[in-house]
């Protein structure tokens, strides 16, 4: 319930800001950041959002959106930069609509992964009485395997936005896989991690559209499901995009934005302190992971 106060009081306020803004996001002072209800997009961009404004001294405003309005926005100039694109694969439709009306940056994180989901062991003891580690909730080892388990899963594949990028390569996946008896069910982040517990605490089997770096990881035995035939791709990286012009309006900030790099280590602390804290503000988190890595905040500022 607290998650959800806090969601709905960040998207009011960015509508808020977004109606009252006079103008594009270049006008004025005051820097947007788009970004969408994944904690990994919270994270990185209320961290960028807190250096801008403690080290820089620039008023700064993170704008919740879904994945489409994000990519669009920035591409429009309502927004002066993302710090969530995933590619090579998961924003390849995204890349191709709005690519030449925004500036690549380059990867600041480099790793990504996705795919379904499925718990790895079951709750309480990982391992048995002689060290043997439990009997998987399900004994799918390849999405090519799901057929076989549809009755089992109730043929749910438990999603979030349906504007991800993740959920066009899932309905990608039920035509190539020929899953035929599996419906998606979209939602948000915080509705499939709920049920992703929700059937952890009741020993059920379960079927999510997953992505590393995730608090879900730290805090759950999960493994992803083998992807034969690549419909997900391999590895990516999460990229930042500038509106064209920022540089020029605000080179301080592009100039921040251009350096900034992290690793899936560093995203993962910060995303386990706001998912531990939800009544927090997240920026208050994001103040607390600069003071607490020094070194490297210095080294984005240089």
């Amino acid at each position: 319930m607290r998650r959800h106060i806090r969601i709905l009081t960040a998207i009011l306020a960015s509508a808020l800001a977004l109606f009252c803004a006079p103008g594009m996001a270049g006008d004025g002072k005051r820097i947007r950041l788009a970004y969408a209800d994944w904690s990994s997009s919270t994270a990185s961009t209320h961290l960028m959002c807190a250096l801008i404004r403690e080290r820089l001294g620039t008023p700064c405003k993170p704008v919740l959106v879904d994945a489409e309005r994000m990519w669009r926005q920035v591409a429009e100039g309502e927004a002066d930069a993302m710090l969530s694109a995933w590619l090579p694969d998961t924003h390849a439709s995204y890349l191709a609509r709005f690519g030449e009306r925004v500036e690549d940056l380059g990867p600041n994180l480099e790793g990504t992964r996705t795919g379904l989901v499925v718990p790895e062991v079951r709750a309480g003891r990982q391992t048995g009485g002689l060290g043997m580690r439990t009997r998987s909730y399900l004994d799918a080892e390849s999405i090519a395997d799901l057929p076989r388990f549809e009755q089992e899963l109730g043929g749910r594949i438990v999603g979030i936005d349906p504007e991800a990028g993740i959920m066009e390569a899932t309905e990608r996946a039920l035509e190539v896989y020929d899953l035929r008896g599996f419906r998606l069910i979209d939602g948000s982040e915080s509705s499939m991690t709920r049920a992703l517990e929700r059937a952890i605490q009741r020993q059920e089997p379960i079927l999510v559209a997953g992505w590393t770096p995730h608090w879900m990881f730290g805090r759950w035995s999960l493994r992803f499901l083998e992807d034969p035939k690549g419909v997900y791709g391999g590895r990516g990286n999460i990229h930042t995009m500038a509106r064209l012009g920022l540089e020029s309006d605000h080179p301080q900030v592009h100039a921040l934005l251009d350096r900034f790099h992290w690793t899936p280590e560093d995203m993962s602390t910060l995303m386990v302190w706001i998912e531990q804290d939800p009544a927090s503000d997240p920026y208050a988190q994001a103040v607390r992971w600069i003071k607490t890595h020094p070194t490297l905040v210095e080294r984005w500022l240089d």
